[in-house]
This record gives structure tokens, C-alpha cells and sequence, in this order.
């Protein structure tokens, strides 16, 4: 059985428990430029390599007791940049994303979106001048976001039906609400 091991990177001066910012301007001091060179090289974008470079140092300061120097902390923040990108890389490329972005976009500026959507609106406005079918359908296919397939089986008709509905409604609304 071995003897459990100090924490490595208690070397910053300063009593008996440094303090924590010492040692993480310490590393930043030392490490941002080769940290923040990484998370370019992998995110492609300046900006989210800023965000993630002080994401790495904001996940070594609470991690900082797990560090059990086998290497130098540049190559212990190496290995958290790089995990930190690429699970930042894998999660853009999520269905869940593009879902919860498109959501987003469609609340109104009072329950937090990014403001009204205008082809809603537009729909909206236009439902009361077309018959329960059009609007059944329109609603499901530009305020649902299901496809022709999904609607024409939802409402019981063929693809070419729900088409015409939706282009004779688009006519109403303009380049809009044109079907795709």
C-alpha cells in the first residue's frame, strides 16, 4: 500500500494554504499563451478559444488537488484544453442544439428570446382568411416545424394537397412564407 501523495502544486509561497488566486495567475501568467494557442488551433474562432482558455484555468483551479505531477502542468493543462474543445466541438454538432437554439429564436423578447419572429406573426395574422384545414396544416408546418410528410399524415391527406394549402396560404403572406 502506498502513502497517498501531497498535492504537487502547493509550490506558490505564501503560509501554510496558498492562496488559490496566487496559483492561478501563476499558471495564467505562465501557461495562457500555449493554453489559448491550443484552444484556437482546435476551436477556429477567437473568440470561443477566449471563452474556453478561461474555462481550462477556471476547471484547474477546482481541480488543482487532482494534479499528481507524472507530467509539468503545462502538459496537465494541454490535456483539459484539449478535452475541454472537443467536447465543446461535439456538443455544437448536437441535435439537442439545433433544437434548443430554434426554440430560443422563437420566444418573444418577454419570455427571453432573441425577439418576435416575424413569419410567425405574419402566419399568425393571416390564419382567420383560410379554412380549419389550411390553418391545421399551416400551423404544423411553419410554427410546428414538421415537414410535408409529417403533416400530410397528421391531417390525413397526400403531400401534394398540404403542398397547394400551404402555396395558395404563402400566396396570402408573400416570399415569406413561400413553401420549401
Amino acid at each position: 500500500m502506498t502513502a497517498p501523495r501531497q498535492p504537487a502544486l502547493r509550490v506558490i509561497q505564501g503560509g501554510p494554504l496558498p492562496d488559490r488566486r496566487d496559483f492561478l495567475r501563476e499558471l495564467y501568467t505562465r501557461y495562457g499563451g500555449s493554453v489559448m494557442g491550443r484552444c484556437r488551433y482546435l476551436l477556429k474562432d477567437a473568440a470561443k478559444a477566449e471563452d474556453a482558455m478561461h474555462d481550462v484555468f477556471a476547471r484547474a483551479l477546482a481541480h488543482a488537488e487532482d494534479f499528481r505531477a507524472d507530467a509539468s502542468p503545462l502538459t496537465w493543462l494541454m490535456k483539459i484544453a484539449t478535452h475541454h474543445c472537443l467536447n465543446q466541438l461535439r456538443s455544437e454538432r448536437a441535435g439537442w442544439r439545433q433544437w434548443f437554439e430554434r426554440d430560443a429564436a422563437a420566444r418573444s423578447e418577454g419570455h427571453g428570446g432573441d425577439g418576435e419572429m416575424e413569419t410567425r406573426d405574419l402566419v399568425r395574422r393571416l390564419l382567420s382568411k383560410v379554412d380549419e384545414e389550411t390553418q391545421a396544416a399551416v400551423v404544423h408546418y411553419h410554427v410546428d416545424g414538421m415537414t410535408l410528410e409529417e403533416v400530410a399524415a397528421m391531417l390525413g391527406r397526400s403531400v401534394p394537397t398540404i403542398r397547394k394549402r400551404l402555396e395558395r396560404f404563402a400566396e396570402l403572406g408573400g416570399e415569406e412564407l413561400r413553401v420549401r
